[in-house]
């Protein structure tokens, strides 16, 4: 991308371009993450095997919460799938995969802000259902656990609102400076 008076194949000063090619640090830590989503598959297909291999054992209670251990596994996944693409298509450099048939939707419109809001309600998804787990099991928790759990939940609700109207403030007081000019026709009264 190219700066108005700054010809794209024009040389970088040094300290410009170190600052700019620091972006390439966070790619070990993105390769770590996609690491991280290999032991999430891994546990959830031991998980599986656990439903599976005890299904005529287990009542519907300990169904149910191996059930939504599954779906807490596949959220953190797609958690770690929104950071992965998202964080690196933003911070580090563009993925190329514009027209290709398998690219996410939100993909396109995907900057710091809604990357921020979208990891901030994935998040309450992920405590909803360690919340849902907690209270199907409330006689194995204390009150104080049950209350702690609550309590985060709620912490995550009020920063992801929080962060949404923050965001959508951001975009809208920024968005005269990116709207297309208008045409402005008068018409004058003799």
């Amino acid at each position: 991308m190219s700066t108005p008076g700054r010809p794209s194949d024009a040389p970088m000063r040094p300290l410009p371009r170190i600052i700019f090619f620091s972006r390439w640090l966070q790619l070990p830590l993105y390769l770590g993450l996609i690491a991280a989503q290999g032991v999430y598959v891994y546990k959830f297909l031991a998980e599986l095997w656990h439903l599976i291999s005890h299904a005529a054992t287990f009542d519907e209670t300990q169904i149910m919460l191996v059930v939504l251990g599954l779906i807490d596994v596949v959220m953190i996944s797609n958690l770690l799938i929104m950071v992965i693409i998202g964080g690196y298509e933003t911070f580090v450099s563009r993925l190329g995969v514009e027209g290709h048939p398998d690219e996410p939707e939100w993909l396109d419109h995907v900057n710091a802000g809604v990357l921020k809001v979208k990891l901030s309600m994935a998040l309450i998804s992920i405590s909803s259902i360690h919340l849902l787990k907690t209270f199907i099991d409330a006689s194995q928790q204390t009150p104080h656990t049950i209350m702690w759990q609550v309590i985060i939940h709620c912490a995550f609700l009020l920063s992801a609102v929080v962060m949404a109207v923050v965001n959508k403030m951001t975009n809208e007081s920024h968005a005269p400076a990116y709207a297309s000019p208008q045409v402005v026709t008068s018409t004058s009264s003799h």
